[in-house]
């Protein structure tokens, strides 16, 4: 047990690949490495089931739930620092513009793997672990710009590390800001079961969408990156409308409106 959470039984290997993976700046060559890397970490024996959606989203959930208290959430001096003394609505946009290049940069990744393994003829046995790695990793650069946007709109969120992850995959599943008011987001430090089917749904549709990386050739590289950027700049965007709207933690100088 860490901070009463039960241990996810996730390698740390595919923690650390997955937490390299949301950095920002990281070569093409290198995305394809990391992404290799977390699809290696698929057990043989579930490869198979991967066919199967319902059971791809429940590995994928449980990988996101493992993963999601090792996902470097700067605090807002390190962003500040990090962006040459940026702050406010200028930061906010930053960090959505640099997540969005980040989960375009997975997708061409993805996409560029799957062209090579399609011109070796491949089983098609790699085809949904592949999508399924590509999903983990976009959910976790997702995740981590909206813990670095609540940092931002001064409503960082509370808890332990893992009481933090939890909430912030609340946030990311319900795609909108993290809000202590509501219900099942108090001092419980594990996904509860409603928690747990609104996680696997929301990743069965983002799994869906991601088939497109495996178009032939490069077509499938530029369709899923296309799609992850756009995807990933309405998320920014929805969250922050989100912490606007409510009010809470205003950027200085922000006007904030109800309406």
């Amino acid at each position: 047990m860490t901070d009463g959470v039960p241990e996810s039984g996730v390698d740390p290997e595919l923690s650390k690949a997955i937490a390299e993976l949301s950095e920002e700046g990281v070569p093409p060559a290198e995305r394809k490495r990391l992404l290799r890397r977390i699809a290696g970490q698929v057990p043989i024996r579930r490869i198979g089931t991967m066919f199967r959606p319902k059971a791809a989203a429940r590995w994928m959930a449980d990988t996101v739930a493992g993963v999601a208290p090792y996902i470097p959430v700067r605090d807002l001096e390190t962003l500040r620092r990090h962006h040459d003394g940026l702050d406010g609505e200028a930061l906010a946009d930053r960090l959505v513009r640099n997540a969005s290049r980040v989960t375009a940069g997975v997708g061409a990744a993805g996409g560029g793997i799957a062209a090579v393994e399609w011109a070796a003829t491949p089983t098609l046995l790699t085809a949904p672990v592949l999508l399924a790695a590509e999903t983990v990793a976009v959910v976790a650069v997702e995740i981590k710009l909206i813990g670095e946007l609540q940092e931002v709109y001064r409503v960082p969120v509370p808890g332990t590390g893992a009481q933090r992850a939890v909430r912030l995959i609340q946030a990311w599943s319900q795609q909108r800001g993290f809000n202590p008011l509501t219900p099942g987001v108090g001092i419980g430090a594990v996904l509860g079961t409603a928690a747990r089917k609104e996680l696997r749904d929301r990743l069965l549709r983002r799994f869906g969408r991601n088939i497109t990386t495996l178009g032939p050739l490069l077509t499938g590289a530029a369709v899923a990156g296309y799609l992850n950027r756009r995807a990933t700049q309405a998320l920014g965007d929805r969250v922050r409308d989100d912490l606007r709207r409510r009010g809470r933690g205003a950027i200085e100088g922000t006007v904030v409106s109800d309406g």
